[in-house]
């Protein structure tokens, strides 16, 4: 058996604390070492570790961090009750919506949070 544990780098913990409280409703959970955030919201857990932009993630790559917007194909959904609120909410807090696809079978918004980390937010829709 294990667990599942989704780690996000940023370059400021605070900041990154405060988006993800503030967007998707996360509270700090515990900060058990200097640079790493533990954040819960029901069952659902993300690790913020603070990484320092332009290090390297490893060794054996020569890539550096970095948070002005980039891909990677890892990302976050988030799956909700109301899009519009979900979207104004993540604005807010200091997202981009990059874009958004109103359909009545299931609306999508895909994001970025203010690190460059991209997301999406995905309307639940009731079952017919």
């Amino acid at each position: 058996m294990f667990e599942i544990e989704i780690c996000v780098d940023v370059p400021d913990l605070a900041g990154g604390v405060r988006f993800y409280a503030e967007a998707f409703g996360f509270s700090k959970d515990s900060e058990p070492f200097p640079g790493v955030a533990y954040l819960k919201l029901g069952d659902a857990k993300i690790t913020l570790l603070q990484k320092r932009e332009r290090t390297k993630p490893s060794p054996r790559t020569n890539d550096e961090r970095r948070y002005d917007r980039h891909w990677t194909p890892v990302h976050l959904d988030f799956h909700v009750d109301d899009l519009k609120s979900a979207v104004d909410r993540a604005v807010s807090a200091g997202a981009t919506i990059e874009q958004l696809i109103e359909d009545q079978d299931g609306s999508a918004a895909f994001c970025a949070d203010p690190f460059g980390h991209g997301f999406c937010l995905l309307e639940r829709k009731a079952p017919a």
